[in-house]
């Protein structure tokens, strides 16, 4: 037997890394049959693999330390795109397209939920009229608790920090179409020559330039997961019970209800919303998780 990791995953074709290089594979039978998300072999997974007369197949999948899931709107199926990376990056622009505070907080809870560190990087700094908002939004993502790196290709802006950043581990980049998540990665590496597209002039929505999942290792150190653009994001957590703790800003009230089952909407002494009322947690913030929650809530409910 033989450990690798798998790099990218077409239809029924697996490219591995392995000790010397890397091998083509296919899937033995019975992990085709494998029933939920773990039963996919996705880019990421630590596999073994056996070589036979007819080329290597792949025998057994790894135990996954993180996994990047997208569930779908109705919150009854969910995806792993990639597994065992140690951080996500979720890419926003602040313009061209637009940033939705709802999606952004949406992908920041995929990375809370699969176990990643979590990291919001801000694109197209250098666009004329959008300073104020690149304040604001980064001022409010770091009140939040989570690390805001405001970026630009074109000037290079925060740049050398990212490169850092990315070389350092594994990495998973995700955000809506057109954002510039193949930028980003080509001004780090010029070598990947990423295909990257225009936001459309007149919806102003991006449109897709990556469309199958890669792991790609860096010449300068560390690895990328490339990984299809996306505008609608599921509700991105497994079950209503878990929601409260993919919020950084709730972690520290969380405990201190008066109910042990308490589910921070209308229960009384509740201590998340005390913070909002007091301003500790912003309003929009418990929206968003008020949201979700009766979207995880009712996904359950239509799949049971």
């Amino acid at each position: 037997m033989t450990t690798g990791r798998v790099l990218e995953a077409v239809g029924g074709a697996y490219t591995v890394a392995v000790p010397g290089g890397t091998v083509a594979a296919s899937l033995r039978g019975r992990i085709k049959h494998v029933g939920g998300p773990e039963g996919r072999v996705v880019v990421g997974d630590q596999v073994a693999l056996r070589l036979d007369s007819g080329g290597w197949v792949i025998e057994d999948v790894h135990a996954r330390h993180s996994v990047l899931e997208r569930w779908t709107a109705d919150g009854r199926v969910a995806k792993v795109m990639v597994a065992n990376l140690d951080r996500l990056l979720v890419v926003a622009s602040v313009r061209d397209p637009q940033p939705s505070q709802d999606v952004v907080d949406r992908m920041l809870i995929m990375g809370e939920s699969g176990g990643l560190a979590v990291v919001l990087v801000l694109t197209k700094a250098d666009l004329p009229g959008t300073s104020s908002r690149r304040r604001r939004l980064a001022k409010f993502y770091q009140g939040v608790g989570y690390p805001v790196l405001s970026t630009s290709v074109v000037t290079g802006e925060g740049m050398d920090a990212l490169a850092r950043l990315v070389r350092s581990g594994s990495s998973a980049l995700v955000g809506p179409s057109g954002v510039g998540k193949s930028s980003l990665l080509n001004w780090i590496e010029p070598s990947l020559s990423l295909r990257t597209l225009t936001v459309g002039s007149r919806s102003r929505a991006g449109r897709h330039a990556t469309v199958s999942s890669r792991l790609v290792s860096l010449p300068g150190g560390g690895h990328v997961a490339d990984l299809p653009g996306f505008s609608a994001v599921g509700p991105g957590c497994p079950s209503p019970a878990g929601l409260d703790q993919c919020f950084p800003d709730f972690r520290p009230f969380l405990g201190d209800c008066a109910f042990r089952n308490c589910r921070h909407v209308q229960e009384p002494e509740c201590a998340i919303a005390q913070a909002v009322d007091d301003g500790q947690i912003h309003q929009a913030r418990h929206r968003t998780y008020r949201a979700i929650l009766a979207e995880v809530g009712a996904g359950r409910r239509g799949a049971s």
